[in-house]
């Protein structure tokens, strides 16, 4: 299950403030790959794939 950190629409956040959090949410969760969802409109946390579930 994906986890929402920023919801964009209804952040005050700049773009740049938006880069910066989500580099310290990268560095606080490594276990996580963190994107934009466009759908949501959020950036998104999903645990990463582990390379042996791939095969």
């Amino acid at each position: 299950m994906d986890k929402v950190f920023i919801d964009v629409r209804t952040s005050d956040l700049t773009l740049s403030e938006i880069f910066r959090q989500i580099e310290s949410i990268q560095s606080d969760n490594p276990d996580l790959e963190i994107f934009l969802d466009g759908d949501r409109h959020a950036i998104v946390g999903r645990r990463r794939k582990s390379e042996g579930a791939e095969r």
